[in-house]
């Protein structure tokens, strides 16, 4: 039996979030309707012309009009200008050229085998730190349920109930506020699972601080604090932002951070490199986190790689590989039994064994339900789900007594349904919690309720389960159970994410009440959605897999009581439909398809599954993206990066580079003055990137035809050296400048105002012949956007000069040129670019 006051408190939470939701969305577009005119009337943006807004001014404007608490306002249809795009395409200057042309065939296989070296150090030190995690939270984890379990069984007998959830109240909050503390202030980019922004640094969009060394720090400390401290979070998903910040570091040979530089590695000091050792990264820590290195190589192709090839595939298996073989080696001297190696990863989701967990052709279609929309009628003891209505981001959920069940558990549509709830609860942190200090207040609050609600969950649960020798509980609560029973509700809160997701897989039939996972389901779902997004170091994947899982098993308890007893009995086997949940939950959040099949596949260890889990995924994200976007997506988007897809729009082959490209271009000449050089460089309202090489017609009124491209950073380092015509002449210069110059300033290279240019020196020329890339990728005015796309998408380009049929520059092209356009509910769109 339900208590009333569940019911009511669920009742109101979801009236007030559906309030709250409209209240905030007519704020939000009388804001819009203010700042930006144009997007009030519903028209569409003028294709192809490229305009500015200055946030910070209109902040200002607002405020002198209408007194309101101070709030970031925010606005989908913006992109910001504040993200730089990373250098995917070598530079091949004469400098580059005659560098490889020196060296030998045995050089070249040095450094071969120094990539496998460095893709074997980033598996080992990536398994490091997933084993030193996963130690650390299960000790840190396992003493707090101790102290709480022993405080609540003293008091069940003796009274005072409320000294206890107090105690595991301070606790949750204690590490929760410490994990959020060092975040908020000490590094925010290592808040998350930190995925989206690996995502868009495999993308070239250059993420400031995503890959430093104190935010790997900060991201370890940060999860372990988030786990301990009870939040609906997991580890996993983090591991792959830690494993992509070790790539980048050891790849370098050096630590910009503690200033020591041992080098080594240093050809593989450049954009290129790093960004397929990134990859590597990003595939160790998905092998580390669930033990399955296919899984990550195809993680890292299907999520964010932007290069691929065979040698590139074989060695970010082999970093896979190295990373679950070094956690396994690790954990089983750790648990001592050296030498056995059943811990191939953080989440052990255990064996299911074909024997037992079979299913037939006649269940697909069941599975399928499962991903996509699955609605069954029946009586069901007390508990009635029914699903009312679903319009838009708002579900309604009605308890009833006695009553026919319509029971929709839909890995597309509550995986919608999620990403839509947690895009509206990320605009309002967006506005009103930036500050680190209501920040880390709002952590430490959803902490505090987290705790509440799990108690008394398990308080008001009556569902009272024999403690036999084969269960899989590591912390039972008897509470108000007889002796030698235990509280089935306790089993799914009072334990870390982890192992309640594998006692939902694996414990037998009758181990759980369905009224249990109900109440666990719909509650856990809420806080799930409620805590991502919060300035904490956590990941999603393992709450999305509890949800499913106890939806699943749900499902497959309806299910049995459904099917005669006469009948095959594998149908009513929960375990594996809590298994088919969990993969339709978690692809209807994140919506992966062939690397989580796979990942699901590797961390069961029965290949079985893999058609059955393959048609859920398919199917749950086909019916997720009818709704919205993937929750990557979503808050990738929400920070307005310049993110790339991988094709054009659809609808977009009506334009051309023409329309799309930034004119007119600061072009340089092959031999310029050192004072233009240095003026341009200064100038922050332009803040470019890479400027044409040209040489211009002697009345220099016309542009002047193409001779290659230099970047800032190089006109930096030339002009931090003094490489000026008349000191070459002079003789003054005591070296001549190699690509080893170059290499020692990246990535950190010195801002123009830390370089001191005298007024003689102003007058200096400066010939960029010898470090300018003689053959820029060029196209003509007339090219399509989408092939401008493809061509610029595929080869990692940071700006793509357009010339005429003269091979005279009129424009260049950027990523915010392309990112502009996307599909609209009214067709093609066009967003602003806004200096934020």
């Amino acid at each position: 039996m339900i208590p009333p006051v569940i019911s009511k408190v669920f009742s109101c939470y979801l009236a007030l979030l559906y309030l709250n939701c409209l209240t905030d969305l007519r704020f939000y577009l009388n804001k819009t309707s203010y700042l930006c005119p144009q997007f009030s009337g519903g028209k569409l943006f003028h294709i192809g012309r490229l305009s500015t807004v200055d946030l910070e001014e209109e902040i200002d404007e607002e405020e002198s009009v209408v007194s309101r608490p101070k709030e970031i306002p925010h606005n989908e249809k913006l992109l910001s200008l504040k993200y730089e795009s990373l250098d995917y395409d070598n530079s091949e200057n004469q400098l580059f050229l005659e560098e490889e042309r020196r060296m030998s065939q045995m050089g070249f296989k040095c450094l071969e085998m120094s990539r496998w070296l460095v893709c074997a150090l980033i598996g080992i030190l990536t398994g490091l730190i997933a084993c030193f995690i996963d130690i650390v939270v299960e000790n840190l984890a396992g003493l707090k349920y101790q102290v709480i379990q022993q405080n609540i069984e003293r008091f069940t007998e003796t009274g005072g109930l409320s000294i206890s959830l107090i105690l595991w109240v301070l606790l949750n909050s204690a590490f929760v506020m410490v994990g959020s503390v060092i975040v908020a202030f000490f590094e925010p980019i290592a808040a998350g699972s930190g995925i989206p922004q690996i995502k868009c640094y495999l993308n070239g969009v250059k993420i400031p601080r995503v890959v430093r060394l104190k935010t790997l720090v900060v991201k370890v400390c940060g999860v372990i604090c988030s786990v301990v401290g009870g939040l609906a979070v997991g580890k996993e998903g983090p591991m792959i932002h830690s494993g992509a910040v070790v790539a980048a570091g050891i790849s370098q040979g050096r630590s910009t951070s503690l200033k020591r530089d041992f080098k080594i590695f240093e050809y593989f000091r450049r954009d290129t490199e790093k960004r397929d050792f990134v990859s590597a990264g990003a595939a160790a820590g998905v092998s580390a986190a669930f033990g399955a290195p296919v899984g990550g190589v195809l993680f890292s192709l299907e999520e964010g790689a932007s290069f691929w090839n065979q040698m590139l595939t074989w060695r970010i298996f082999f970093a896979s590989m190295i990373s679950t073989f070094t956690l396994n080696f690790f954990m089983s001297i750790y648990h001592n039994k050296p030498g056995d190696f059943s811990n191939p990863g953080l989440i052990n989701f255990g064996r299911f064994d074909s024997d037992s967990t079979e299913y037939y052709l006649y269940e697909i279609p069941l599975f399928i339900i499962m991903g996509a929309f699955g609605e069954r009628e029946s009586y069901c003891g007390n508990l009635s789900l029914a699903l009312l209505h679903f319009n838009g981001p708002v579900l309604f959920l009605v308890f009833s007594r006695r009553a026919h069940v319509s029971f929709t558990p839909a890995g597309g549509l509550l995986g919608a349904l999620f990403n839509v709830l947690n895009y509206w609860l990320t605009i309002l942190r967006i506005r009103y919690i930036h500050r680190p200090c209501l920040q880390v207040m709002e952590a430490v609050l959803v902490a505090a309720v987290t705790a509440t609600v799990s108690f008394t969950m398990i308080y008001f649960s009556d569902d009272c389960q024999p403690l036999g020798e084969d269960q899989l509980e590591e912390y039972p609560l008897q509470l108000f159970c007889a002796d030698g029973e235990y509280n089935s509700m306790a089993t799914a809160v009072f334990n870390t994410p982890e192992r309640s997701v594998r006692s939902l897989f694996h414990s037998p039939a009758g181990s759980y009440n369905p009224v249990t996972l109900g109440i666990f389901t719909i509650t856990y779902f809420f806080l799930a959605c409620w805590t991502y997004g919060l300035t904490v170091s956590a990941g999603v994947f393992i709450p999305s897999l509890l949800i499913g899982a106890a939806w699943g098993r749900l499902f497959g308890i309806l299910l049995a009581s459904f099917t005669p007893h006469n009948s095959i009995q594998t149908l009513a086997d929960p375990g594996k439909y809590a298994l088919i949940g969990a993969a339709a939950q978690l692809g209807g959040i994140v919506r992966m398809t062939l690397s989580l099949t796979v990942i699901m596949v590797e961390a069961t260890g029965n290949v079985t599954y893999g058609l059955p889990i393959m048609l859920v995924l398919m199917t749950a994200k086909i019916v997720g993206d009818y709704f919205v976007e993937g929750l990557y997506d979503i808050h990738i988007k929400l920070q307005s990066v310049p993110f790339l897809h991988w094709d054009a729009p659809a609808t977009s082959h009506s334009l051309t580079a023409r329309e799309v490209m930034s004119s007119p271009v600061t072009c340089f000449n092959l031999v310029e003055k050192v004072g233009t050089i240095v003026d341009v460089l200064s100038n922050t309202s332009t803040n470019h990137n890479g400027f044409p090489v040209v040489s211009r017609l002697s009345d220099g009124c016309e542009p002047g035809k193409i001779c290659g491209l230099i970047l800032r950073s190089q006109l930096i380092v030339l002009l931090k050296h003094k490489v000026f015509v008349e000191r070459a002449r002079s003789r003054l210069n005591q070296r001549k400048l190699q690509l080893k110059d170059f290499r020692d300033a990246y990535p950190r290279f010195p801002p123009i105002q830390s370089i001191h240019v005298s007024q003689d020196e102003r007058e200096c020329m400066m010939d960029l012949t010898e470090f300018m890339n003689p053959t820029p990728y060029t196209v003509t005015q007339e090219t399509s956007l989408p092939r401008v796309f493809k061509l610029f998408r595929a080869l990692g380009l940071r700006h793509l000069i357009v010339v005429d049929s003269d091979n005279q520059v009129v424009g260049l092209v950027t990523r915010k040129d392309l990112a502009r356009y996307h599909l609209g509910k009214h067709g093609l769109e066009e967003l602003q670019l806004a200096q934020t």
